[in-house]
């Protein structure tokens, strides 16, 4: 096991460097970045300084910044017309702990991230709550009522909340429980004045507003990882082994929770660890709908404003943490599967 972790951790390291590295091409690419937007603002400058009589000749002339002018501008932005030797220095930076400075906010990303993760974490960790310790006993009640009046109407309902995505839930839930029936806040994390008031106040403020991102989060992998504890644990149950233990005297109630859910657990572990990424990066488009200032809406927002420090910062971020959610995965499949072995 030590020596695959290691291996794994080895493998980490040329995964990250071609992500980060394609990515940060993909921004420097892309139109109307923010090398682009300073250009396009000193040639606005330039054809102002012409003055008004001179203005649509000088417009005609002036297609090109003069390199002056672009080795100014890159200075600025502590970028070069090299991408691959921007890259390198970035990637330097954030070794060495610096994510580098927000063109639109004017702050350093760090602050930023470390800032907002705190509210993603709370969503990401609450849904994860709701959905383990809901969807496992339900859906081993539905393996063991399979095809009866409570299985069928609950497939239906998890059938149902399986095909609407999250987001497109968000935004019925503003319009009609949040704005046209007044029963929850429109967005936001808290109320304004969340620091004047009481612990217990603070408390019940808190679960007021996340009611509503909390169906969007929970909506899809609800269903997801209900389905899924039933279908394994009934794939489990018609075993040739649960039939054998039977056989030989095994009591059903410890044929089903000793050897078969053990074994029905499997799948979950090997979606546990990934979860890991989406409890700290969140979802952006939940969070744009209800205005939550977390990591999701942060990177909407980066991407929106062409901010290529942002966007590098949480994709370092999320991109660490996937392959580590990826290797705890696999760790979980071994301990909880015997006959696994990474040797």
């Amino acid at each position: 096991m030590t020596t695959y972790i290691i291996r794994r951790l080895l493998l980490m390291i040329p995964t990250f460097l071609v992500i980060t590295c394609i990515v940060y091409m993909i921004c420097r690419k892309v139109p109307n970045n923010p090398i682009d937007k300073q250009k396009n603002e000193a040639l606005i400058q330039a054809m102002n300084e012409g003055g008004k009589s001179s203005r649509n000749e000088q417009a005609k002339k002036t297609t090109e910044l003069s390199p002056e002018m672009k080795a100014r501008i890159y200075k600025e932005l502590g970028m070069t017309d090299n991408y691959f030797y921007d890259y390198l220095n970035w990637l330097g930076r954030t070794l060495s702990g610096d994510l580098g400075t927000s063109y639109n906010f004017q702050e350093p990303v760090s602050d930023m991230i470390v800032r907002r993760m705190p509210i993603s974490i709370f969503y990401g960790l609450l849904s994860m709550f709701f959905i383990y310790g809901v969807c496992i006993p339900l859906g081993i009640f539905k393996a063991l009522r399979n095809g009866g009046i409570f299985d069928n109407v609950t497939s239906i309902l998890v059938f149902i909340g399986y095909a609407v995505p999250g987001f497109a839930l968000g935004a019925i839930l503003v319009v009609f429980a949040a704005a046209q029936w007044g029963w929850f806040p429109i967005g936001s994390f808290v109320s304004d004045g969340f620091d004047q008031l009481s612990f217990f106040e603070k408390v019940k403020d808190l679960m007021y507003h996340a009611v509503l991102p909390m169906c969007c989060y929970l909506v899809g992998g609800f269903a997801f990882m209900t389905m899924l504890v039933k279908n394994s644990l009934l794939d489990n149950l018609s075993a040739d082994y649960i039939k054998t233990a039977l056989s030989k005297g095994v009591s059903y109630k410890r044929a089903v929770f000793k050897h078969a859910l053990d074994n029905s657990l499997i799948p979950l572990a090997t979606h546990f660890g990934n979860n890991i990424s989406l409890i700290i990066g969140g979802s952006f488009l939940i969070e744009k709908i209800f205005n939550i200032d977390g990591m999701g809406l942060l990177s909407f927002e980066a991407i929106e404003g062409r901010d290529i420090a942002i966007v590098m910062g949480t994709l370092t971020i999320g991109c660490i943490l996937q392959m580590l959610g990826n290797l705890f995965s696999d760790i979980c499949v071994a301990y909880v599967d015997p006959r696994i072995k990474f040797d």
